[in-house]
């Protein structure tokens, strides 16, 4: 079963007049096919979310099992990210993203159309929970075949820029999730299907296989395996970090782990950089509807869309993140991440002082304070939107520019657990619901935390600003 999944054998050279037109042609499917692929793996992954009011008025949940089956994604997920990595490093990127995000879809899918019970809530919440746990876990089978490919199929120099484009692919699933969910209870409603909940579950799904359809058509897994140069050879941008035993080879995982892992310094520096970049990127968007109307400063409707333009705003944020990193810093993404995160600082700050601010402009410009309190949280979070997410890209892609090519999907991975399991699932999710809920902590210390984790994200991208420069020039 495992050898489906190895890498094809390169193919024979095709002749030099065909390989320009070539290269064009595949980079540009590859590219899409990664976007697409990616995204899609968001339209399989918050399906419960969207799904849970319709669950609970139907007495099959309550809001507690909710939280309990949304971690359980969360910390799937950053297990999964860190192992299926390296299993990537050793695999066809084509099947493995392909297979996971059609056997997630699968399980979304039957999470859709389980007869639940009406009697027994507890039933239920055992049967979510593990099937999130599933879903967590196929997820990791997306990032790091989709870094596998950008690693071979795009230069070191060009590679900040084009991966910051495809990172938009997540915030681009996230937001086309809540359209087919509208449009699928839309669809349920019209032709009678029962509870029009499942549409949350089966709708994008569908969607979703249908885009692993494309990703087949349009990966593949090295340029190697089209008879084309790799393209470090292609463009003349040769890295500096190298494999030992050749770049294509399958490196050993005693060696994989130790040597270019955990014997890592800079990749165990954005590793706790990317924690804490997760705390803000996760605690700032969960928990803005709540905190907006249980402060009374936007009622459901504002807030939502107050949520909506902060991850939208993330989208050209994380391209020009990247544009800054590849124009003006070589491609090096340490000085790009703590410009963006001292901007994200400010941009808390004025969220938590937002009444106050708001207060000031009322009587220098006169108007509103309610409304133009409202305006200050609107700008805050979309400046905090537009900032996190360039950071959210560049440490991924500073992972990959530290190893050899093949050991790009486990550097992701290593990174990536840090950010999800510590950032999103303890710090962001746990640690933070417990804060706001207690009476004498509360919303300002939840502030307090996201001001010191941007400090420290600032403080960690800081120490490898001259080392990535050094590692990188070798």
């Amino acid at each position: 079963m495992f050898n489906f999944f190895n890498p094809p054998a390169p193919k024979p050279r095709l002749s030099q007049d065909k390989i320009p037109a070539k290269y064009a042609q595949m980079r540009l499917r590859v590219f899409l096919g990664a976007f697409l692929g990616y995204a899609a793996y968001y339209l399989v992954r918050k399906n419960l979310s969207l799904a849970a009011p319709g669950m609970i008025e139907s007495g099959l949940l309550d809001k507690a099992s909710v939280g309990l089956a949304g971690s359980a994604i969360s910390i799937a997920y950053a297990f999964s990210k860190f192992i299926m990595g390296s299993l990537s490093d050793r695999s066809d990127a084509r099947k493995f993203l392909v297979v996971g995000l059609i056997l997630s879809s699968l399980l979304m899918i039957c999470t859709g159309l389980i007869p639940y019970s009406h009697t027994n809530p507890g039933i239920n919440v055992g049967i979510i929970f593990g099937l999130m746990l599933l879903v967590g876990w196929l997820s990791g089978m997306g990032w790091p075949p989709c870094g596998r490919i950008m690693a071979h199929w795009f230069s070191q120099n060009e590679r900040s820029f084009k991966m910051s484009v495809w990172n938009t692919s997540h915030t681009i699933g996230s937001g086309s999730l809540g359209l087919l969910v509208t449009a699928g209870i839309a669809i349920f409603a019209m032709l009678g299907w029962g509870d029009t909940w499942r549409a949350a579950f089966i709708f994008p799904s569908c969607v979703a296989l249908l885009l692993a359809v494309f990703c087949w058509w349009a990966l593949r897994d090295t340029p190697q395996a089209c008879g084309l140069p790799p393209i470090d050879e292609y463009r003349n941008d040769y890295s500096a970090v190298k494999a030992a035993k050749g770049e294509e080879q399958k490196i050993p995982f005693k060696k994989l782990f130790v040597d270019y892992i955990f014997k890592n310094k800079i990749l165990w520096l954005i590793a706790l950089a990317n924690a804490f970049v997760y705390l803000v990127r996760y605690g700032i968007s969960d928990w803005a509807p709540v905190y907006l109307q249980e402060m009374n400063i936007m009622d459901a409707s504002q807030s939502n869309l107050a949520f909506s333009l902060h991850n939208y705003a993330g989208v050209p944020g994380t391209i020009i993140c990247g544009w800054i990193s590849a124009k003006f810093f070589k491609g090096r993404c340490a000085p790009a991440n703590v410009i963006y995160m001292v901007l994200v600082l400010i941009g808390i700050l004025v969220y938590w002082k937002a009444a106050p601010i708001a207060q000031s402009l009322a009587e220098i410009f006169g108007g509103d304070p309610a409304a133009i309190g409202r305006t200050v949280v609107y700008t805050a979070l979309c400046e905090i939107g537009f900032c996190i997410y360039g950071p959210v890209a560049l440490i991924g892609i500073q992972a990959l520019n530290l190893v050899p090519k093949n050991a790009a999907g486990t550097a992701a991975g290593f990174v990536g657990l840090f950010g999800y399991l510590f950032g999103d699932a303890v710090l962001a999710k746990i640690v933070m619901g417990s804060v706001a809920n207690d009476n004498s902590l509360g919303w300002n210390a939840t502030f307090w935390m996201f001001i010191v984790a941007s400090l420290l994200a600032t403080a960690f991208c800081a120490t490898t600003w001259k080392r990535e420069k050094q590692a990188l020039s070798r």
